[in-house]
């Protein structure tokens, strides 16, 4: 497994889902509970996960147009690490949320699996409990 590519369908907008996820300097508030920082310098985000791991992350592009972010992971485990987050609107109202991973060494999968579902559990909770406090 060199690749990972998981979909999460969001009870919120786009635009919403859209403006949380192109805050890339506020990463640990959109995955609170997974990430407990998030620092930006340039175009190096530097998190913290709950579990004390720290991961630099060169932001590649943030794409208004498509909805879509780019980021590259670097140093150790990988050898080689792209990645994209992107939303899309759907006809109901609500937004999907699609994450893809691409990385070598192939071995690692088992060990970041987890932490994108539980990224990706963390997103889902985060942006509808924020859209229950606006509604």
């Amino acid at each position: 497994m060199a690749s990972i590519h998981k979909e999460v369908l969001l009870d919120v907008p786009v635009d919403q889902a859209w403006a949380a996820l192109r805050d890339v300097g506020n990463a640990h508030r959109l995955f609170a509970g997974v990430l407990v920082d998030a620092k930006l310098d340039g175009d190096v985000r530097t998190v913290t996960f709950a579990n004390g791991m720290v991961a630099r992350e060169r932001i590649i592009d943030i794409d208004d147009r498509r909805h879509r972010v780019a980021y590259a992971a670097q140093g150790d485990p990988f050898s080689h690490h792209s990645a994209s987050m992107q939303v899309f609107g759907e006809p109901d109202g609500r937004a999907r949320f699609v994450w893809t991973s691409d990385f070598l060494p192939a071995d690692v999968g088992p060990k970041i699996a987890p932490l994108i579902e539980e990224g990706c559990r963390a997103l889902k909770r985060n942006l509808e409990a924020q859209a229950q406090r606006v509604a």
